[in-house]
């Protein structure tokens, strides 16, 4: 059965029952075309959405003001200067699938018991969603997004304290370091701006590489969480050579030469 119904654009348009998208809807799925494609057009996603240009138009300018997309004549390209080091928020929204098809490979490598050191990146925090069920974690970390989403939760979680970064809601400097050097954990869960193979791991500031470094040296397993779209990128920081981490997940089968060179470096791959 077909019925006319009012979009949120003031328009009269026919759909069917369940093909209505909301707005936050349509913004997270230009988002995640844009990631793709890397530059999208006003007049195309006008058509795809069934929306007006004038919609589309402020989608993108809503886009525009986060950093992820700058805009250009009759479109937008991805920001790829701002994309490094967005705001957290934002970050949550980038590549959703890919982070929740990365955390299903690893859920069996956490073991209840385990003490983790987490970093506050996106993925990581996909991940701590996805270990409800284990039993007596402990979680050392940095990230005020994990210390406020579980704060009612069965994990134990210890703080690092530190001085507040607002853009990533992550606590770094002396006091975090000095509270990770306490600890030695059983896994060390972390992501980065960019993995390639002349210049290893890398990072956008400063205050969170530090503190990735205490918590890779006092861990016992190094795991990184990194999708494809960071593979053959260098960011402004050098993290750690390829050699210092133990398992790479990622969400598909890199490059021949990707699986050879961390073969060399006895990292452990899984896609």
């Amino acid at each position: 059965m077909e019925i006319i119904v009012s979009t949120f654009e003031g328009e009269n348009k026919k759909k069917k029952w369940g093909f209505i998208m909301l707005p936050k809807e349509r913004l997270q799925k230009i988002i995640d075309l844009i990631q793709i494609e890397k530059k999208v057009y006003v007049s195309e996603l006008s058509q795809k959405f069934s929306v007006t240009e004038e919609t589309i138009r402020r989608d993108l300018e809503k886009l525009d003001k986060k950093g992820i997309v700058s805009r250009t004549y009759g479109g937008a390209v991805i920001n790829r200067n701002g994309s490094e080091d967005l705001p957290f928020n934002t970050r949550t929204s980038l590549n959703i699938d890919l982070k929740k098809s990365i955390v299903s490979k690893i859920h069996h490598l956490i073991k209840d018991g385990d003490k983790l050191m987490v970093d506050p990146s996106s993925t990581a925090l996909e991940l701590v969603k996805a270990l409800y069920d284990k039993q007596d974690l402990t979680l050392i970390t940095n990230s005020i997004k994990i210390l406020n989403e579980f704060s009612d939760s069965h994990f134990q979680i210890i703080s690092t304290g530190g001085e507040l970064r607002k853009k990533s809601l992550s606590l770094v400097g002396p006091a975090a370091e000095a509270t990770v050097n306490r600890y030695f954990a059983d896994i060390h869960v972390f992501s980065c701006k960019g993995i390639s193979l002349e210049h290893g791991i890398t990072e956008s500031n400063e205050p969170e590489a530090e503190l990735k470094k205490c918590m890779l040296k006092n861990s016992k397993v190094n795991l990184l969480l990194v999708d494809h779209t960071k593979f053959n990128k260098a960011a402004f920081l050098k993290l750690f050579d390829l050699s210092d981490i133990d398992v790479l997940v990622t969400d598909k089968k890199p490059s021949a030469e990707w699986i050879e060179r961390l073969k060399t470096d006895h990292v452990q791959l899984i896609y």
